[in-house]
């Protein structure tokens, strides 16, 4: 077994997002990894840049981050030859590393649309590097940049960042150096090919906590429908476990919280969160682990905000109905203008006339 520490860069349509291909929104041009074994010992490196076929042009955003020159990319070899060379360099049952989420997603979406075949595992679970150093050296939720990370450990700067070969060496060199053995069960999961059906759904233990994966859902009333989704169990012995604060609607719609007591191990708390898939769809990703005495006062202060914000919801929209069921209610005023004014005078003043004309007739 070993650790591919990998990294990509790539670019995007040069005239912004309406002019993306839809299939390929990001072009891979460089591929940089470090060959680490179970050790954390360096036993090889891969680096090649690619031959653009897609965006001919660098997007200035780009541009401005990674400083490649296009006469240059324009020699080397394209995207499929350059890939197959890079998987069979990783070898059997490689585990893949990253600096974050995106690399491996963005590698399979370039497979895909160039049809090069690559049996994946599924799930395809991988490290997320930045997340790992979070956990283990920082609150567990900040996301640090790569730079930042390879200042404060001190590794020399011998290459600029926003280069695949060098951020993949950085990369290796942060894992080589991190105490990572108590970090190892905290896999991330790939989603890039998700769950088609109730079949195909993910179940994971981390032995810390748990990870569910549902299927595709038209939306997320449908899916909070469904028994898998918000089923609820204790982590660590699965034992049925006593609601506490059912499931309820963090701000933005797209997380739900929930609190429940395991009669053996106390404090179980759940999460989900609700992503978007390829098309219209939504999928679930909902995650279960033990709830310490501040993970139990943050979830009933979440619920009381949302109840909060609920119920202004709620004098908004009465107070809104209140002011439009009392305009309705006001009669309209008749105004004169000053044309219909005249129009009345001038016919009073017609029949006075003929009036005064019948009577010098009668006299």
């Amino acid at each position: 077994m070993n650790y591919i520490v990998f990294d990509l860069e790539w670019n995007q349509a040069p005239g912004g997002r309406y002019r993306e291909n839809p299939k390929i929104p990001f072009e891979i041009l460089e591929i940089g990894a470090v060959k680490l074994n179970h050790r954390r010992k360096v036993v090889g490196k891969f680096h090649e840049t690619i031959k653009p076929l897609i965006y001919r042009s660098m997007n200035r955003y780009t541009q401005a981050v990674v400083h490649m020159d296009m006469e240059k990319l324009n020699k080397s070899r394209t995207f499929s030859p350059v890939v197959r060379s890079f998987l069979e360099w990783c070898g059997k049952n490689p585990v893949f590393v990253s600096w974050g989420p995106s690399d491996l997603f963005e590698l399979q979406r370039n497979m895909e649309y160039y049809h090069i075949p690559y049996q994946f595992p599924r799930p395809l679970l991988y490290y997320d590097l930045q997340k790992l150093y979070s956990l283990g050296y920082l609150d567990g939720k900040k996301r640090p940049a790569l730079s930042e990370v390879v200042e404060a450990m001190g590794i020399p700067q011998e290459g600029q960042f926003h280069a695949a070969f060098e951020d993949a060496w950085y990369t290796a060199e942060i894992m080589r150096r991190m105490n990572i053995k108590p970090l190892l069960n905290y896999k991330s999961v790939d989603y890039y090919h998700l769950p088609q059906n109730h079949g195909e759904e993910i179940s994971l233990d981390f032995k810390t906590y748990t990870k569910f994966v549902s299927q595709l859902y038209p939306d997320k009333e449908t899916a909070l429908k469904e028994p898998t989704v918000t089923a609820l169990s204790c982590n660590r012995c699965r034992a049925k476990v006593t609601p506490r604060i059912e499931w309820f609607s963090g701000s933005g719609g797209n997380m739900y919280y929930a609190l429940c007591d395991c009669p053996k191990h106390g404090p179980v708390k759940g999460k989900i969160r609700i992503r978007k898939g390829p098309g219209e769809e939504i999928y679930i990703v909902k995650t279960i682990k033990a709830a310490g005495e501040s993970d139990v006062d943050e979830i009933i202060a979440r619920k009381d905000a949302a109840k909060e914000r609920r119920q202004k919801r709620v004098e908004k929209e009465k107070a809104r109905r209140k002011a439009a069921k009392k305009a309705e209610g006001v009669p309209k005023k008749t105004v004169k203008t000053r044309s219909s004014g005249r129009r009345s005078r001038y016919r009073g003043t017609r029949k006075k006339t003929a009036a005064g004309s019948a009577e010098q007739t009668a006299t």
